[in-house]
């Protein structure tokens, strides 16, 4: 029997980022996000601040998501460089309201 897919929810700002990516990349993290809908433990568990999320690397490109029963919440898909610190500050800044 194989694993039930998750369904995908996405923060609104991460649709955005979607539309304005490059075609190539787009299908990518298509791909990506499909394979995520069936093994979602495909990606590693981040730390500290964002311990219970996980981070699946496309290129240069990093997926921030989490499991949450049978739906995948993804936080941010953006560059290595700057992703896990704008995550976290958007998810400190959620948290204090």
């Amino acid at each position: 029997m194989s694993p039930r897919p998750r369904r995908l929810r996405f923060a609104p700002d991460v649709q955005a980022a979607i539309r304005s990516l490059h075609p190539d990349l787009k299908r990518r993290i298509r791909r990506a996000l499909d394979r995520l809908c069936v093994a979602p433990d495909a990606g590693k568990m981040l730390t500290q601040e964002l311990s219970g999320w996980r981070s699946l690397r496309i290129g240069r490109v990093r997926i921030i998501y989490r499991e949450q029963g049978a739906t995948l919440e993804v936080a941010a898909i953006g560059p290595r460089a700057s992703i896990y610190f704008d995550v976290a500050a958007r998810l400190r800044r959620r948290t204090e309201r």
